[in-house]
């Protein structure tokens, strides 16, 4: 395991695959960890350098004082690419992740050289609705959440057929820590990025679920139609963690875009 000490957190991370290798950085989604790119990773370690890391309040990465902000979670990513001396990465992020590496792109150029986007939007839900959701943590715990995620994250297919996969997955949520959810969800209740991502220059790829409900195709369709240049593609038999429920076709699909876009 490896740990970096940020202003005020300790952040953990992990990498795999050689230092000479193109650098995939990847952020996780609300209430997990770094594990749900477990499959992805292992798919593109041997031609990538693979980066994880917890977000702040999760997995096992302290969680500060919240709230946070979207140039919070996206100051986090450009540290470690500092701490491991990486200039610039391809930044690959689902969900609020997502968010995260649309952040990096916008506030910190430089340090992206391309864009994986699974399963998010320039602006996931209402300032109203996330509000709802910090308040229920704040009176009832993260473990009032657990049903409603599980149907969320997973296709009743993988529900059904995964049965153990999914009550880990519900510890792994019970886990993380009510300030860093909060904190995070306040970033999913103040971050739009709709007016914005027009001014990335990157190379794009957006990912969706076909069976997402929570950031549903149409989201993810928007997104891509926001960012100049940007291409789109359904993940078949996944709903909103498609790095878990499908990570072949995930990894099968990125590589696919990075050659194309002359970035692995």
């Amino acid at each position: 395991m490896a740990f970096l000490q940020l202003k005020n957190f300790v952040l953990h991370y992990r990498v795999d695959g050689g230092a000479d290798k193109p650098a995939l950085l990847f952020a996780n989604s609300l209430g997990s960890d770094l594990r749900i790119w477990d499959g992805v990773a292992a798919r593109l370690a041997a031609r990538f350098r693979v980066i994880r890391y917890d977000l702040r309040g999760h997995g096992l990465s302290e969680a500060p004082a919240p709230p946070y902000g979207a140039a919070d979670l996206a100051g986090d990513a450009v540290a470690l690419l500092d701490a491991l001396n990486i200039p610039a990465a391809v930044m690959c992020g689902v969900s609020v992740g997502g968010l995260i590496a649309q952040a990096v792109a916008l506030y910190h150029p430089e340090r992206v050289r391309g864009l994986v986007l699974s399963d998010t939007g320039a602006r996931i839900g209402t300032a109203e609705a996330w509000q709802q959701r910090i308040d229920k943590v704040r009176a009832e715990g993260v473990d009032s959440l657990v049903q409603m995620t599980m149907e969320r994250w997973f296709a009743a297919g993988f529900r059904e057929k995964c049965k153990a996969d999914v009550r880990g997955y519900s510890l792994m949520l019970r886990q993380s820590s009510a300030d860093g959810y909060v904190g995070t969800c306040a970033v999913l209740r103040d971050a739009d990025f709709r007016q914005a991502v027009g001014a990335i220059g990157k190379p794009t790829l957006v990912l969706c679920g076909a069976e997402d409900i929570a950031t549903p195709p149409e989201l993810g369709r928007e997104l891509a139609s926001l960012i100049p240049g940007a291409s789109f593609a359904l993940i078949e038999n996944a709903a909103h963690l498609p790095c878990v429920e499908q990570p072949a076709a995930v990894a099968e699909r990125m590589e696919k875009f990075l050659q194309e876009v002359e970035l692995g």
